[in-house]
């Protein structure tokens, strides 16, 4: 990820860390969801374990031995049978303490690394609350995943995440935005490439078949073409056909006919195509 996706990234977690639920139920949601976390390595999670453990005088997810840490955790939790409010708080702690947001390439990749015991429930869980995950087994761990832009976003939405989401949509869109502009200015350069070769094979023909008297003996439909084609030949096909008021259909013959006949040397009598 650049610098600037992982600041956004570390926003997003501080700013889930900082939400202070006011239910008792909340916050102890909130702690089965961190259990498990190693909190010196994360400044983030250390300050929420320590924020809800004088809240409620609780000993703190993520400060726990490592007989604790190594727990299938939410082995005990009834997820299924609470209420929403309850199971975003969860959900919310599994994600500082276990979850990663990465945003490489323009991508938006979000999983829950852990035990592989527990990968299964968690997903299944995450279904029931209308956000279904892929798992798999990597390493010996128990992996959790989102790809789906739409899907991350909605579950951090959720979870309680706000202004750095917001941020994070936006940078979604503009490189949306971005890539179908670039597609677009990739087509219309390689049209207009096109259009300039064919309109520089045209007017070679013409001055071709002008210069023998081939040109002179055409339908008028094709000398009418060929004036236009000279007097602007930065027109397309559609322009052309607007400007002698005749099918587009009636100037790609009469130009592919001048081209035939500068390729070919075709008749002068011969009928138009």
């Amino acid at each position: 990820m650049t610098a600037a996706d992982r600041d956004l990234v570390a926003a997003l977690r501080a700013e889930l860390a900082a939400i202070d639920p006011a239910r008792a139920c909340d916050r102890a949601a909130e702690r089965a969801g961190l259990e498990g976390a190693v909190a010196p390595r994360d400044p983030v999670v250390a300050r929420l374990a320590v924020r809800l453990e004088r809240r409620d005088g609780s000993r703190a997810a993520g400060v726990e031995s490592s007989a604790v840490t190594d727990r299938r955790a939410g082995a005990e939790f009834d997820f299924v049978s609470l209420p929403e409010h309850c199971r975003m708080a969860y959900l919310r702690g599994r994600f500082l303490g276990r979850g990663s947001l990465s945003l490489a390439g323009g991508r938006t990749h979000l999983e829950f690394v852990l035990d592989s015991k527990e990968a299964p429930s968690l997903s299944e869980w995450l279904s029931v609350a209308g956000l279904p995950a892929s798992w798999r087994v990597r390493r010996g761990r128990g992996v959790v995943t989102w790809k789906s832009g739409e899907t991350v976003g909605l579950f951090l939405r959720r979870i309680g995440a706000g202004a750095a989401l917001l941020e994070l949509e936006a940078r979604q869109v503009s490189r949306t935005l971005r890539g179908e502009l670039n597609r677009v200015l990739n087509a219309d350069s390689a049209n207009l490439q096109r259009s300039v070769a064919a309109a520089g094979r045209q007017l070679a023909a013409i001055d071709q078949i002008e210069a023998d008297g081939r040109l002179a003996a055409q339908p008028y439909v094709v000398r009418l073409v060929a004036a236009a084609r000279r007097e602007t030949p930065e027109a397309t096909l559609a322009d052309l056909a607007e400007r002698l008021g005749v099918h587009r259909s009636a100037v790609q013959r009469a130009l592919d006919r001048i081209e035939r006949l500068a390729l070919h040397g075709e008749a002068p009598g011969a009928a138009l195509a």
